[in-house]
């Protein structure tokens, strides 16, 4: 069973998904917040595995609540569930460590499989929201960012754009020749080069770098 929680602060939409999760045996709600401090108060209780998180809350908002996961348990995936279409929420909720990005009006089966691939360590972003990511990285960064030197090796760049495309692991290993476990060593490089410790957040920063155009 994947154990999800659900954080936005409207009602109506937490018993729309509620409704919505119960239809697949292999999806459990465990909890629901009202917002950013509820949701990690929530996570340490009950240790989700997915957290489907709303950015714009009150108290603390999803971006930070993403944030605060990700350093005090970053073994729990966070998929963002919006309202808003907008690019920069979108970059740096990836960058902050998100498995996925949906817009609140996706279809059922979208939201499922986005969540099963969040709950293996997988990020699954549907091709127009991977366009938009990949579509900033002429946008500057941050001074601190742009100016740090990231050098990836030929192979690491393949790696990081085939996972770029949705590629998982073994389907790489494949596409490349390789072992899995390569796969996974060069991503564990990637990640430590990026600063980053997901797939999500390692598509974002290479977008805005320029190494995924390369």
């Amino acid at each position: 069973m994947i154990k999800i929680l659900i954080a936005d602060d409207h009602l109506i939409i937490r018993q729309g998904l509620r409704l919505i999760l119960e239809t697949e045996n292999d999806l459990e709600l465990v909890g629901e917040a009202s917002d950013g401090n509820e949701a990690i108060s929530l996570c340490k209780k009950l240790n989700p595995d997915v957290v489907l998180m709303d950015l714009r809350m009150p108290n603390l908002d999803g971006l930070t609540a993403i944030e605060k996961l990700r350093a005090e348990q970053p073994n729990i995936a966070v998929v963002i569930l919006t309202t808003f279409n907008e690019d920069e929420l979108m970059v740096r909720g990836l960058q902050a460590g998100a498995h996925g990005y949906l817009l609140k009006d996706t279809d059922r089966n979208t939201l499922f499989n986005t969540i099963r691939a969040a709950a293996r360590g997988e990020t699954l972003l549907k091709p127009e929201i991977m366009a938009r990511v990949l579509s900033r990285a002429n946008i500057p960064v941050t001074e601190s960012k742009s100016s740090e030197s990231v050098n990836l090796t030929d192979r690491e760049l393949e790696v990081l754009k085939a996972v770029a495309h949705g590629g998982r692991s073994k389907e790489i290993a494949v596409q490349l020749g390789i072992s899995e476990r390569t796969v996974k060593a060069h991503l564990a490089s990637i990640y430590n080069k990026l600063g980053v410790d997901s797939r999500a957040a390692a598509i974002a920063v290479a977008a805005q770098k320029g190494l995924l155009g390369k």
